[in-house]
């Protein structure tokens, strides 16, 4: 589980976003970071136990954690580092393109989540393309029981067209999720939560139950 001392170093950091104070406390940063890692090594074990792609990738905790340190070069914010951990599950790590699982932790914050975000246009075109052609199946996805149970707001909508895409028409039955130029679902959970001994289970149960929608979504993207 996470331990409390690590949501405390992400919650001074957040107070302290400078490098002086990183460099200071870089001791206490190396355990944060290995209580995540070894949160990150069971995930990636739960995920393999239903997701074969995950399994015969043999993922490492290097391939799936995010570093700490901001790309500030084209952002107003200049703060070194991010205050959070996440790391992102897919078959060929982070760097991958196609869909995965996503887990953060801040000192504020916990969410998982999964999908595909942003594609781009190729990629775009491909997901909405079989949604189109296979639109009963995807619906079935969506719908089922275990999905709505960790999704009850279904997908995430903060990115879509207002008109239809070009090739589609007003009045095809999909088109709401056409319109989608991300495509992800979430789930958000209290902060204190991480410190339970069964929150790794509850996480993966939640991965578990958008294992065929992220396998619907890399099918459209690798064929």
């Amino acid at each position: 589980m996470i331990h409390a001392q690590t949501l405390q170093f992400l919650g001074e950091l957040k107070d302290n976003n400078n490098k002086p104070w990183f460099d200071a406390n870089r001791k206490t940063y190396e355990t944060a970071k290995q209580n995540f890692g070894e949160v990150v090594t069971q995930l990636i074990n739960g995920i393999g136990k239903f997701d074969k792609a995950i399994e015969e990738t043999n993922l490492q905790v290097k391939d799936c954690i995010f570093r700490i340190n901001r790309d500030v070069r084209f952002s107003k914010d200049k703060s070194p580092y991010k205050t959070n951990f996440g790391a992102w599950f897919n078959a060929g790590g982070k760097k991958a393109q196609g869909a995965g699982y996503y887990f953060h932790i801040d000192a504020s914050e916990c969410f998982f989540a999964g999908g595909v975000w942003m594609p781009e246009n190729n990629d775009l075109k491909k997901i909405r393309d079989e949604i189109d052609y296979n639109y009963e199946e995807f619906k079935a996805i969506i719908n089922a029981a275990p999905f709505r149970k960790y999704f009850p707001n279904g997908l995430d909508r903060e990115a879509a067209t207002i008109r239809p895409p070009k090739g589609y028409d007003e009045n095809n039955p999909a088109i709401e999720l056409l319109k989608l130029k991300s495509f992800t679902v979430s789930q958000s959970f209290p902060v204190a939560k991480v410190l339970d001994q069964g929150f790794v289970d509850e996480i993966l149960a939640g991965f578990e139950a958008m294992h065929p929608y992220v396998q619907f979504l890399n099918r459209a993207i690798r064929g």
